[in-house]
């Protein structure tokens, strides 16, 4: 009886020690991810594409910036949330930091275009960042201003940086939108053409999965 007890006791301690180790490295690696929110046009463009990037955990299309909660596409597409469709990426900084991704940010929309992206039009679409701390906004300032000041986009920035408030994610349908449905004619003729682009601008960001083979 006591050599049962005897392990009974020491099963139970190298039980509570792993579990100790395994909330440890939980709590790491929770404190090692970071999180950006920001949105430049359709959330179908811009997803896949961080996607791909080396470093980037998970992408999130979602909704940001309105007034109500758990607001429904259709919703948002009326107007009258005014929330933005926006991407919510999950990041670990050890890989890329948050200027990075404020680069690869500006080159896949057009910061200049007010309530629209190309053929998407409706303060949805509009450019915004949705800063969670003051380090993000004043790095967002300052990325803004230095994209600004080069040829890779004509005209004054109209993003919107912004307090973050909260994140609703879309509807499943619209996650991994372009992977589940390549042969969409918006996917063709729009998306396609961008990741092609950012794919040749950002080669030796992507994950060994998705670079390109360069001759």
């Amino acid at each position: 009886m006591k050599s049962y007890i005897l392990i009974l006791n020491i099963f139970l301690f190298i039980n509570c020690q792993t579990n100790q180790h395994k909330e440890k490295y939980s709590e790491y690696t929770e404190k090692k991810l970071e999180k950006v929110t920001f949105g430049g046009g359709c959330f179908w463009c811009l997803s896949p594409c961080f996607e791909m990037i080396k470093g980037v955990n998970k992408v999130t299309s979602g909704y940001s910036g309105g007034y109500n909660d758990y607001p429904t596409f259709q919703q948002v597409s009326s107007g009258l949330t005014d929330h933005a469709e926006v991407i919510q990426i999950e990041y670990d900084p050890e890989y890329i930091s948050f200027s990075e991704i404020l680069d690869i940010f500006w080159f896949l929309h057009d910061p200049t275009q007010l309530n629209r992206q190309g053929i998407d039009i409706g303060s949805q679409y509009r450019s915004i960042i949705l800063y969670r701390n003051e380090e993000q906004k004043i790095l967002s300032q300052e990325s803004l201003k230095k994209s600004q000041s080069t040829d890779l986009w004509k005209g004054k920035y109209v993003t919107q940086i912004v307090p973050f408030v909260n994140f609703f994610p879309a509807e499943d349908f619209h996650q991994e939108y372009y992977q589940k449905n390549p042969s969409h004619p918006y996917c063709i003729s729009v998306i396609a053409p961008k990741i092609e682009k950012f794919r040749t601008k950002f080669n030796y960001k992507l994950k060994p999965e998705f670079k390109r083979i360069i001759k």
